[in-house]
């Protein structure tokens, strides 16, 4: 292939130079180029390698159906962009771009060994081959695999870039401006709809680009959308996803064509909302499947002609047209009268309308009718192609060898119906086109023009593979160009099983690349259909998944990295604690005092002092993270005894009460103490981490499966500031701060509640603990936070008051078995593994999660079930997530029997404590256990999980 710039010909302005480089190598071009037609028109044949046998690629396609050319953009430090279509990427003054996949260079590449090696890679070969040995795998085959195989390198420097987003509504979108989109917008263009017409390439038109006779048609379409006051018109934008409600995800790219971002973002995130969709998002022509069809300068026959057309740029001085339907005798014509050889048109019906065969013959181009390209010569460039002539049962006749520097293939077309699918619009069979089309809508959505299969290209035949006179099983005639799955690949998955075409896809990957299977998939499901000898309508389509064509993560994230990635939520107290040089850590969203140091202390010296001071006297803790849900209505009590596992209807207004909340498997969610303040009205409280979640849980439960309840749920978590106050002193600290409160034991007992004012606040008031000292709770609101922190404070100067952090919390919460979500749980503990049993309703109807506590595998022998671990050597503290064994002796890989969910160092007790799970625990009290740990084994006996003041004697007083 020789490409070449054709006079007269093309929409890109020749009067703009522009010099960009490729590989290191300087090229030029013209203001209107993408990087693959300026290359093209260099006479550039080589674009990329193929991702498993590394193989020579040239281009295929002309815009985003293209699986060969993904190209490296490099736009400066931290700019690097790989996986870009070259057919897409704009050149600018000083552009950058390599190639990828390849090792040393693009002409010479090691890897290329691979495809020597060929007969060793099958499809599926991953799962038969590398087996043993076993340890290899991570060691070896799958580092030496990645490092073959694989597409652009990723980028290792922070973006510079930043993205923007939007939310946009309108009465009508049109996803492609093509003519049938064009004309959808221009039919509501006169009205009061707002129209929003997107399209991914930079100029609007699509297939009227390539089609002068409809350029002066396309001027004044623009025109008139353009003077529209209720037409916006998005260009360089993709519309990657449709989800439900009619609400499209799209990308605008703003800034990638130019050689400066200046101070916008690089790209724009379009959600939107349309009360109608319009896709008209075309057809892509298909490949014809025979040997040799991937070497470079094999393309699409539809993709010559925007070459051509569109940006002025001839494919060959000599090419041959490999056409099964009409549309390629069409391409040869335009072709021809450019001044462009055809070496011939090679068709594989036997019989075509007789006016394509009298204008090739007007046009001095040899016809072979019933005929095959069977073989391309060339490794990087096409030179010439093996033509052989077949009879009507598929026998093989004579061969010739015909001279040409491109091959154009021509297979029929296939509409593109990506975003329907994700709709989930049914589609069916159309044997014309031999291709899927959209049936019945899902959304308010339809589709026009060639994605609904209304064309005007003329007929032909639908062909999966091509004959060919040599052994099937022996070339690769490639179906999927980027996976480089050969059709003997789809044979073989059928012949080893495989009767799905979604276990097709997946077991050769065809379809599963950057391409998502834009010029695969009806190729290789007709194979199968084939090989089954099932008809291809019955065959079924794989799905569709976003994005359409790949996004940059920058786009999707928008704002959201850095600082701004995840909110940091701070309480009305965290400024206090920071003055006072606390070490933070975060949790959830939340940023939260890990410890108070005093004098240059370590977190373990700091943390036994902390508790120390509560377990003597009094500590002091910010408790303003935790979930708080206002659940209220007449039914509010009925809705939690429904949600949690224990009784809530029987709790009288003043008390609290633990309630422990199961997902539908049976598995503990979410825990917490939560108080009756009214019959109808509860303060609920959940985990730091888990208050989004049950709220999201509550809500569902509530408006889908009981909407008759009247229950109204508020989130009340920033709201509040809790402060815990813990310790043999908690009450005297309190007692000259609250009003109207008794703070008797015998007044307000443990598990209760009160509401009266602290400091002249308002405040709900809890005796509960998570400590197993004396303890209280203080909400007010979150405004008053810090001073009525600042007052206990000043009030609890007396009595040597403490504050202490998370990690002495997690200490002292640990001394007592008290259970963290999510830390003793792991999603498969169940409230009987977990030693929960006394918070399970027995003799309630129903709660989430009740009957799967039923099944079989929940109430077996052998469950995991958290107990506590001393070690051997009392200063031995073990590490969480640390593996248990029965057998220190036992080969490796050694079976596991559970894990270290919590250790502690406990200054209580002067030793170390654990938490852990281990298989069948509980009938294990008294048993000593292994921790393998680099360089030794630890030994750790198996008990009760509360290690301090079992008779709960410290707590109520």
């Amino acid at each position: 292939m020789s490409g070449y710039r054709i006079a007269g010909r093309g929409r890109a302005d020749r009067g703009e130079a522009v010099r960009f480089s490729f590989d290191g190598r300087e090229y030029g071009g013209v203001a209107g180029d993408t990087l693959a037609s300026a290359l093209l028109a260099s006479g550039v044949t080589l674009f990329g390698r193929s991702f498993k046998y590394h193989r020579p690629r040239g281009l295929v396609g002309a815009g985003s159906e293209e699986p060969n050319a993904l190209v490296s953009v490099n736009r400066g430090p931290g700019r690097h962009t790989p996986n870009l279509l070259a057919t897409q990427v704009e050149i600018y003054d000083g552009l950058k771009a390599t190639s990828q996949n390849r090792w040393p260079s693009l002409e010479f590449d090691v890897g290329s060994i691979t495809n020597r090696l060929s007969f060793l890679f099958p499809a599926g070969f991953y799962n038969k081959t590398f087996m043993w040995p076993r340890s290899f795998w991570e060691m070896l085959y799958e580092p030496a695999i990645r490092q073959m195989a694989g597409l652009g390198e990723p980028p290792r420097e922070i973006d510079p870039d930043h993205y923007a987003a939007v939310f946009a509504h309108c009465e009508l979108l049109v996803v492609g401006a093509g003519p049938a989109g064009i004309e959808a917008a221009l039919g509501a263009a006169n009205g009061d709809k707002r129209v929003i017409l997107i399209d991914e390439q930079a100029e609007i038109g699509g297939g009227a680009l390539s089609d002068p006779a409809l350029w002066e048609w396309l001027e004044r379409s623009m025109r008139t959308l353009e003077e529209a006051p209720n037409v916006q018109i998005l260009s360089r934008t993709t519309a990657f996803g449709y989800y439900h409600d009619n609400f499209i995800g799209a990308v605008e790219r703003l800034a990638d064509h130019r050689p400066d971002n200046g101070d916008g973002p690089r790209e724009k995130l379009w959600r939107i909302r349309a009360a109608e969709v319009v896709l008209a998002q075309g057809a892509i022509e298909r490949p014809l499947v025979f040997a040799g069809n991937d070497t470079p300068g094999v393309m699409l026959a539809s993709a010559a002609r925007t070459w051509l057309y569109r940006y002025g740029v001839a494919v060959g001085r000599n090419v041959l047209v490999m056409a099964s339907h009409d549309s390629g005798w069409q391409v040869a014509f335009d072709h021809a009268e450019a001044g462009v050889k055809v070496a011939a048109i090679v068709e594989f019906r036997a019989s075509v309308g007789d006016g394509l065969e009298a204008t090739a013959q007007a046009l001095g181009i040899p016809v072979m009718l019933s005929s095959a390209v069977t073989d391309v010569a060339g490794g990087k460039a096409v030179s010439a192609a093996e033509v052989t002539v077949f009879d009507a049962a598929g026998s093989a006749g004579a061969s010739r060898t015909v001279a040409c520097d491109a091959v154009l293939m021509a297979g029929g077309w296939t509409p593109s119906i990506h975003l329907w699918s994700h709709s989930k619009g049914t589609i069916k069979w159309h044997g014309e086109l031999g291709a899927y089309v959209p049936d019945v809508a899902n959304e308010k959505c339809i589709s026009v023009g060639a994605c609904a299969g209304d064309m005007t290209l003329g007929s032909g035949v639908s062909v999966a593979a091509l004959p060919t006179r040599k052994d099937p099983a022996r070339i690769k005639a490639f179906v999927d160009y980027q996976n480089d799955v050969c059709a003997r690949d789809i044979r073989l998955a059928v012949r080893e099983g495989f009767r799905s075409i979604e276990h097709v896809k997946r077991y050769t990957t065809t379809g599963m690349a950057t391409d998502q299977g834009k010029t695969s998939n009806i190729n290789g499901m007709g194979i199968a259909s084939e090989m089954m000898s099932k008809p291809a309508n019955e065959m079924g389509l794989t799905t569709f998944r976003p994005p359409y064509t790949p996004q940059s993560f920058g786009a999707i994230a928008g704002h959201h990295k850095g600082e701004l990635f995840q909110p940091t939520r701070k309480t009305s107290i965290d400024a206090w604690a920071a003055e006072r040089g606390a070490v933070f850590e975060n949790v959830a969203q939340w940023r939260r005092a890990r410890y108070f140091p005093v004098g240059g202390e370590e977190m373990a010296a700091a943390t036994r002092r902390e508790a120390r001071a509560v377990r003597a006297s009094v500590g002091i803790f910010d408790a303003s993270t935790l979930g708080k849900i206002e659940v209220v209505g007449p039914d509010a009590a009925e809705f939690l005894n429904r949600m949690y596992t224990n009784p809530w209807k029987a709790l009288e207004p003043g008390r609290c009460r633990y309630g422990l909340l199961l997902k539908e498997d049976g598995f503990i969610m979410d825990d917490g103490v939560s108080a009756r303040l009214a019959p109808d009205r509860f303060h609920l409280t959940t985990t730091t981490g888990g208050a989004a979640r049950v709220l999201n849980m509550m809500e569902d439960y509530l408006q889908t499966e009981w909407p008759g309840l009247k229950v109204w749920l508020t989130s009340t978590s920033e709201q509040w500031s809790v402060i815990a106050l813990n310790g043999p002193k908690a009450r005297d600290v309190l007692a000259g701060l609250v009003e109207d409160i008794d703070l008797s034991g015998q007044a307000f007992p443990h598990m209760a509640i009160r509401e009266g004012r602290i400091c002249g606040v308002p405040t709900r008031l809890f005796r509960v603990s998570f400590t197993g000292e004396l303890g209280f709770e203080v909400n007010v609101p979150s405004a008053y936070g810090r001073g009525v922190w600042e007052a206990i404070m000043a009030a609890g100067a007396e009595h040597d008051i403490t504050p202490y952090g998370t990690e002495t919390m997690h200490i002292l919460r640990a001394e007592k078995g008290y259970i963290i979500v999510g830390q003793d749980t792991d999603g498969t503990v169940t409230p009987y593994d977990a030693g929960l049993d006394w918070a399970v309703g027995k003799k309630k109807p129903d709660f989430v999660g009740k009957r799967s506590l039923a099944r079989p595998d929940i109430v077996a022998d052998g469950r995991k079930q958290l107990v506590g671990l001393l070690t051997e050597d009392p200063g031995e503290v073990l590490e969480e997530g640390a593996q248990i064994v029965f057998d220190p002796n036992q080969s490796i890989p050694m079976k596991m029997v559970g894990h270290v969910t919590s250790s502690y160092w406990s200054e209580a007790l002067g030793r170390s404590i654990a938490m852990a799970v281990i298989a069948g625990g509980k009938q294990r009290m008294g048993e000593t256990v292994h921790v393998p740990m680099p360089g030794k084994t630890i030994r750790a006996v198996i008990g009760g999980t509360v290690f301090y003041d079992p008779e709960g004697a410290r707590l109520n007083v």
